[in-house]
């Protein structure tokens, strides 16, 4: 967008992310998301994330991201474990390797730095 604009993220209409099956260690969790911003050089993505429960592993980018709803524990490989709900910012450094337990599907705005 080229523009200021307003999104209401809890009610945001998301689309099919599909997670790759080596990511999934546990459970059918399922993906969606919505780029809502991104630079033009494409380095800096802004946008709203959603996974279902389950058990998915994943190796991070720059980002920072606030949960709108739901619940997880995050373990980072060498690392602390991060547990996130509703209100909770956290960051996540380009590279983290990390296995998400997802309690109750979580829904975050994040901002990701490439």
């Amino acid at each position: 967008m080229d523009h200021s604009f307003v999104l209401h993220i809890p009610d945001a209409e998301l689309e099919s992310e599909p997670l790759a099956r080596e990511q999934v260690l546990s459970g059918t969790p399922e993906v969606t998301g919505k780029v809502v911003w991104e630079s033009e050089d494409g380095r800096q993505i802004r946008g709203i994330w959603q996974i279902t429960p389950g058990v998915v592993t994943d190796t991070e980018a720059d980002e920072l991201f606030v949960v709108i709803s739901g619940s997880a524990t995050i373990e980072v490989e060498g690392g602390p474990t991060l547990r996130v709900g509703p209100g909770d910012m956290a960051v996540l450094r380009a590279g983290d390797r990390t296995t998400w337990t997802v309690h109750e599907t979580l829904r975050k705005a994040y901002a990701i730095n490439l």
